[in-house]
């Protein structure tokens, strides 16, 4: 009972911090050359969370409930409870401290750890090819800002352009939150599906399930977006509306290209890869390189910490359970 209970807090803290961390980072770059208040653009994100599920299956959860350690079910738990509390302990100290980090990699990184400590046999070699996929996500990112944003310089000029652009900018965010729904946002799926359901994800989306990460992510996003973006993605370049219309649409494609294979990658390091290949498409001098370091730092600090973190929020649940 008291896991139960434990690992409900921590699917429901787990849900608000993807908010704050992936909705809030999201709406910031939305909201930041549009006209539209952050208020319209909040709702299309919460919907397609909440009709992720409906839309576009569970593939994506199911790699982290089913594909990255082989134990038994009633182990599932433990795992859970010590890998997503790690990530999300680690991913507050992170941020605090002022160190890039990524939600998705702390919850791969945090659940090997746990599954280790826990006497569950890693799939490692999937686990290497969800990896190698999350850090080519980026640099696909990379390639399709540099062409979207070459062809933009092409576009003639027309009349009525301003209304033109309006629209593929809404285009653009609502492929970015689908694409979202589709991927990255599955990890909330998976962390409330073995803490509400008992263990492994149904066959068909759970209603009630689906309204709840919606809601508790949609307040994690409101209290994320209220703070001033700090991080490196934007500081890579001075943006404008073209620019982060093509970066939305370079991240959208990175991302969802993948989400079909159930490969789990970071909607937001994927957008700081689509800002560096639309900055690049008018010359290297426009990207500011030094920012792209930090996204590097994500990976060589993220991973192993989460790691360790989970291994250890194991060991300590092993010792309390036995």
């Amino acid at each position: 009972m008291t896991v139960t209970v434990a690992l409900c807090v921590t699917a429901v803290a787990f849900v608000f911090i993807c908010g704050a961390n992936d909705g809030g980072a999201l709406l910031e770059l939305a909201v930041r050359h549009r006209s539209r208040s952050a208020g319209p653009l909040l709702a299309l994100l919460v919907l397609a969370v909440g009709l992720g599920p409906d839309l576009f299956g569970l593939t994506v959860a199911r790699t982290f409930t089913g594909h990255l350690g082989q134990g038994p079910p009633d182990a599932a738990r433990l795992v859970f409870l010590a890998g997503a509390g790690a990530s999300v302990v680690l991913v507050l100290l992170l941020t605090w401290r002022g160190v890039p980090t990524s939600l998705t990699l702390s919850v791969l990184g945090g659940l090997a750890g746990a599954d280790v400590a826990l006497g569950v046999r890693p799939a490692w070699g999937h686990l290497g090819v969800v990896l190698a996929v999350g850090a080519a996500a980026p640099l696909v990112g990379v390639g399709a800002g540099w062409l979207i944003g070459r062809a933009v310089h092409r576009l003639p000029s027309l009349r009525g352009m301003p209304r033109v652009v309006s629209g593929l900018q809404l285009a653009a965010f609502g492929s970015q939150c689908l694409a979202y729904a589709a991927n990255d946002g599955q990890k909330m799926f998976a962390v409330v599906a073995v803490a509400f359901a008992g263990d492994a994800l149904m066959p068909q989306p759970w209603q009630a399930g689906d309204v709840m990460v919606a809601a508790v992510f949609a307040v994690g996003a409101m209290a994320g977006a209220r703070r001033v973006a700090r991080g490196a993605t934007s500081r890579l370049l001075t943006t404008r509306p073209w620019h982060v219309m093509s970066a939305e649409f370079a991240s959208s494609a990175a991302v969802l290209s993948t989400a079909g294979l159930g490969m789990p990658v970071s909607m937001t390091q994927s957008v700081a890869g689509g800002l560096v290949g639309t900055g690049a498409s008018e010359g290297g001098r426009r990207v500011r390189w030094q920012f792209t370091v930090p996204l590097l730092t994500a990976w060589l600090v993220t991973l192993p910490a989460s790691f360790a973190t989970g291994a250890v929020a194991g060991l300590i649940l092993k010792g309390v359970t036995s």
